[in-house]
């Protein structure tokens, strides 16, 4: 105990900086790439309208696109059977359609797909990316139109799902259109001119 924490105070603040100078110039925390690696980082997969950067493993990568949640992410990689880690810049074509299709029809739980009992046909779905917005968009939309409690929450821009209204509820709240006042020499011109006559 007693020798370590005079190494400790024999190591001033200067000497630190200076080895961790040496440590970032020595290669321990820079990040030298071999030229297949980089080549995987600076590679940009698109995968179900949605670019996704090479260097991320597929786990995390999967997440980027709008609809697919982390167990959802998890769920696809255990079905297709590919490795989690895996990175994303390194998959084959094949391999990038096979999730692709998996997505477009995936086999999974129903309590992981995001459209259960659809009000149009009453089927279990799983929507991403453009036609999820879509679909919300049109639901909103339907609820406005019958006047329902929740569309006229929508329409006034109020929470919809029973939070409290007294502070801090309006975060989607659009700014109101403010009257724009004149400006003063503007009124003082027109002003004059009705004096002059």
């Amino acid at each position: 105990m007693t020798e370590q924490k005079i190494k400790n105070e024999n190591n001033s603040p200067s000497q630190k900086e200076n080895q961790n100078k040496q440590k970032r110039e020595g290669g321990e925390f820079s990040h030298s790439y071999s030229p297949e690696e980089s080549r995987i980082r600076e590679r940009i997969v698109r995968i179900m309208q949605k670019d996704i950067e090479g260097g991320m493993e597929i786990y995390p990568g999967l997440t980027k696109i709008k609809g697919i949640s982390w167990s959802l992410s998890n769920a696809i990689c255990k079905k297709i059977g590919m490795d989690k880690t895996k990175k994303i810049g390194s998959l084959t074509e094949s391999e990038i359609k096979k999730i692709g299709d998996f997505l477009k029809n995936p086999d999974i739980p129903k309590y992981l797909k995001n459209r259960q009992k659809d009000f149009e046909t009453g089927e279990d779905e799983h929507l991403t990316g453009s036609n999820l917005e879509l679909k919300k968009d049109f639901d909103i939309k339907r609820l406005k139109k019958i006047k329902s409690y929740k569309g006229y929450r929508h329409v006034s821009g109020l929470p919809v799902r029973g939070q409290r209204t007294r502070a801090h509820f309006r975060k989607n709240r659009k700014k109101a259109a403010g009257i724009k006042k004149k400006s003063k020499e503007g009124a003082i011109i027109k002003n004059f001119g009705s004096i002059k006559k």
